[in-house]
């Protein structure tokens, strides 16, 4: 890491991190942007790539970095045939392409399926986190030792200030979702328990088996096959019989769940999952005959990942925090994905998500290839990039799905630092399709390399 980057990041226990106008930080970035180019131009294949297509030597200005920024389907570029064919050396290949450090010493003989791979490469310092893959293939996001470690430090800081929760170990976690099972997933839980709960205090599980890469392939790859005619009918009846157990235990989940929240409603609580199974949960809750009054006063509650297009009532916060007895500056959110590796926690005054120094926000026009204008000042609303500085396992600019309201200046809530509007939105979502510029040749040049 360069300078720049090292003096940035170093903020990440900082507490005035998010009180730093962006003027103040700006010079700073250009100049990290610019080592960390200098740093892993000849390491990345496509970024390489990229930077030779783009006739770009050096990183002058925020710009600049536009033509280098990966889009989020780079790391979905893999033929889907790797995977349904077993074929792990092709997919260990095409990792190489977007990964600054050698893959060497995976044993790779005898791999079993995707969940196998890697564990594999786990175990020799390659951490792959996936994103869900719910809709087709999952994006396989290679990180480093470095950014495990990173990932547990930043969960923690990050946190403390949206929630105002200190890390006094004095909690109760319950968790109301199905955990994806990867290793970023893993280490912030660990290190979330460690700073927050109660050792005194089993952490409780939402009752369904973790989701794993290999359970979502195997299940992306039956729809695709029912869907073109291609499944045998046992292969459909299995599916299906599978598909009803599953059913049926997030059923009885959400039952467990409340019965586990009401006997330990005395207790300091810290309540994570998705609004739709908090929501879910909350109404088990009620429906049993409790609500605020039965809880301790200083729950808090953690929520990630947005709805996922789950259609609630409108009260549904109100429902949740009343039902839960969580107050108001107790309630945390955050903006992030799995592309990146810092948090982007949301205040309480005035509902922002706040961007912390070591992450460079910018506002791309709708195609994805263009600044919409290149005075970082006021308020912009367009396609989301960012490059976080923090990742080294893997290039850190990414241009996103999202469209966003960034403001460059103050916040309702006092902070000077650049903030996002809680009106995050998704291309796809909001037009049925979702066309990045640059993504077709980033697609041809990672498979001809795979």
């Amino acid at each position: 890491m360069g300078k720049a980057a090292d003096t940035l990041t170093g903020l990440v226990k900082d507490k005035a991190r998010f009180d730093i106008p962006y003027e103040d930080v700006r010079a700073q970035q250009v100049v990290a942007l610019a080592e960390r180019f200098a740093e892993r131009h000849d390491k990345i294949k496509l970024l390489r790539h990229r930077a030779e297509e783009a006739g770009i030597a050096e990183i002058r200005n925020i710009a600049d970095i536009v033509p280098l920024l990966f889009p989020h389907t780079a790391y979905k570029s893999y033929p889907e045939s790797f995977l349904i064919d077993e074929k792990w050396d092709r997919l260990t290949k095409w990792l190489g392409t977007v990964s600054p450090y050698p893959i060497e010493g995976v044993d790779l003989e005898g791999t079993t399926d995707v969940d196998d791979w890697i564990a594999r490469l786990e175990a020799r310092g390659y951490f792959i986190s996936c994103s869900s893959g719910t809709t087709g293939k999952s994006a396989m996001l290679i990180a480093s030792d470095k950014d495990m470690d990173w990932s547990r430090r930043d969960t923690v800081q990050v946190f403390a200030w949206g929630s105002g929760v200190e890390p006094h170990a004095d909690r109760m976690m319950i968790g109301c979702a199905p955990v994806a099972s990867v290793p970023k997933n893993r280490v912030i839980a660990e290190a979330q328990r460690a700073a927050f709960a109660n050792p005194a205090y089993a952490r409780f599980n939402y009752p369904v088996p973790p989701i794993t890469v290999g359970a979502l392939t195997k299940m992306v790859v039956m729809r695709k096959k029912m869907a073109d005619g291609s499944a045998m009918p046992d292969e459909v009846a299995a599916f299906e019989a599978t598909s009803a157990e599953r059913a049926a235990v997030l059923d009885a989940a959400i039952g467990i769940a409340a019965d586990e929240i009401i006997a330990n409603r005395d207790k300091k609580l810290m309540v994570s999952g998705l609004w739709s199974g908090l929501y879910a949960v909350a109404r088990d809750v009620r429906d049993k005959g409790y609500s605020a009054k039965d809880f301790h006063p200083d729950n808090c509650i953690y929520v990630g990942g947005g709805l996922k297009r789950a259609l609630l009532p409108d009260d549904y916060q109100q429902f949740v925090h009343e039902t839960f007895n969580i107050p108001h500056n107790r309630d945390f959110q955050n903006y992030s994905m799995q592309e990146l590796n810092s948090g982007m926690p949301k205040c309480q005054t005035g509902g922002r998500y706040h961007v912390p120094p070591w992450v460079v926000p910018m506002i791309l026009n709708k195609a994805g290839d263009a600044l919409l204008t290149p005075e970082c000042t006021g308020e912009i609303e367009g396609r989301a990039a960012f490059f976080d500085l923090s990742l080294d396992g893997r290039w850190g600019g990414i241009i996103t799905g999202d469209k966003i309201s960034l403001d460059y200046g103050p916040c309702a809530c006092g902070h000077k630092g650049p903030s996002i509007a809680n009106t995050i939105a998704r291309f796809a979502d909001l037009e049925g399709d979702d066309k990045i510029g640059c993504a077709g040749t980033v697609d041809a040049y990672v498979r001809g390399m795979a």
